[in-house]
């Protein structure tokens, strides 16, 4: 039978180089904390147990989490690594595995964690390791002359000859809890930083024959970390590169890879073409043969098969239907939900709102809680007037009907099947159905009128 999984999340750093009262593990990559995505990952491996250990910040962190199946551990002062793990192991089962995971290493892949914990699960301690160009900073991974991991030195603790290796410690290991926990129990803080340090658990496992066995993740930007503002800057932009990469894989057209923002979840069907600029947040699902266009911010929409969204569009809570178009500049409120073939066009807001087949609002005009039905025509500058100050009332405008330019509809309202509504109408009771409706004040021209002038400086 496996052993049961605990996972232990390191998060108490203060984060100094990031120049914030924000705790680092909260400031945001692709539109979550950096910890939230280390736990994501944490989650997929369905660990029985998830111990968040948390510092600086206080109740910050874990309020900002909001999960309450998290165990949360408070380590004060910051004494190193392997004092915060000591914090944790109360929490620990003895006949778990224990992974050891960081809040500020955010985008190391479950893959890479689950051979990590099937290693672990076989009696040995999975070590995660990576070769680097530049190893300044990182703690050097020293083999014995079998190649075997003998210890780890900290960068500031080591000579020459071990400055000289390019293979670094992660931080992120995996091994039984059982023998964890004796080793915690020795460790000192007899080092140049005056810390516990997590690291020299490797060092007593290799003097007690333990197996050790490095693992390596498929990239580099598995286990990078953030430390200021710009690692964070630099990380999103990888982050993004690689789900650009996966987007093309599957077929979809990126006008420019390196304009892309995704925040969330993008699922896109076949020959999706997305152009530069775009922002995806949330939950956003993109049907076949759909057109995004430049500088669009989608936040949980629906766009269903071969509908077309112009350049500039703020579209939030909302589903578009087949081949609707919409845009430029359109905004779309949550609630709305356009049927097939329906147009929105430039400077139209909707919100809470249903538009039918084939209807068309194409300028200038606001539509909120309002029921459109099929091929009702919009003219610029209506508006449904939907809120009297205090509550929220609801326009219903039937099939096949004409709004002409400039309309207010004072709700509660409706307009009949095939009513048509003249130009300027503030329409304040029921439009009957098949009738022309206006309301206007009789012209009247005022002959000899004369425009008001200026005085001069001297006059009065």
């Amino acid at each position: 039978m496996n052993a049961p999984l605990n996972v232990v999340i390191l998060a108490a750093g203060k984060g100094t180089r990031m120049k914030s009262d924000l705790p680092k593990v909260l400031h945001p990559l692709a539109g979550r904390p950096l910890l939230a995505h280390v736990l994501a990952a944490a989650d997929s491996l369905r660990p029985e147990r998830i111990c968040v250990v948390y510092g600086h910040g206080g109740e910050t962190l874990p309020t900002a989490i909001g999960r309450a199946d998290l165990l949360w551990v408070r380590q004060e002062p910051q004494l190193g690594t392997g004092h915060a793990v000591q914090q944790a192991v109360p929490h620990l089962d003895p006949a778990a595995v224990v992974l050891i995971l960081y809040g500020d290493v955010p985008l190391t892949r479950p893959e890479t964690l689950q051979e990590m914990v099937l290693i672990a699960r076989e009696g040995a301690i999975a070590l995660l390791t990576v070769r680097l160009k530049n190893p300044a900073g990182y703690g050097r991974i020293v083999r014995n002359t079998r190649g075997q991991v003998e210890r780890i030195v900290e960068h500031k603790d080591a000579g020459a000859d071990e400055l000289a290796i390019d293979e670094v410690n992660t931080g992120i290991l995996c091994l039984p809890a059982g023998k964890l926990m004796g080793w915690l129990t020795r460790l000192t803080n007899d080092n140049a930083q005056g810390e516990y340090y997590l690291t020299d658990v490797i060092g007593m496992a290799a003097a007690e024959g333990e197996r050790i066995l490095p693992c390596h993740p498929a990239a580099e930007w598995e286990v990078l970390g953030v430390n200021s503002r710009q690692q964070l800057a630099d990380l999103e932009r990888t982050h993004q590169a690689s789900i650009a990469t996966d987007l093309m894989t599957q077929g979809v057209t990126l006008s420019d890879p390196a304009r892309l923002d995704v925040r969330g979840e993008l699922a896109c069907g076949r020959d999706v073409l997305i152009d530069v600029g775009c922002v995806f947040e949330g939950k956003v699902a993109l049907g076949d043969n759909v057109k995004v266009g430049a500088y669009c911010v989608l936040k949980d929409v629906k766009v269903e098969e071969g509908a077309e969204i112009l350049p500039f569009c703020h579209i939030e809570g909302a589903r578009i239907g087949t081949r609707a178009r919409i845009g430029p500049y359109s905004r779309l409120r949550p609630g709305t939900d356009l049927d097939a073939e329906t147009h929105i066009g430039n400077f139209v807001e909707i919100k809470n709102s249903q538009v039918g087949v084939n209807s068309k609002i194409n300028h200038l005009s606001y539509v909120g809680d309002a029921y459109v039905g099929r091929k009702v025509n919009i003219g610029a500058g209506t508006i449904t007037c939907n809120y009297d100050g205090a509550n929220k009332h609801r326009t219903v405008i039937e099939d096949e009907a004409f709004i002409g330019s400039d309309t207010q509809l004072v709700a509660p309202v409706t307009v009949g099947r095939g009513a048509t509504l003249g130009a300027g109408t503030t329409l304040t009771r029921d439009a009957p159905a098949g009738e022309l409706t206006l309301s206007r004040v009789k012209q009247t021209t005022i002959n000899g009128w004369k425009r008001p002038t200026k005085a001069g400086k001297g006059d009065g």
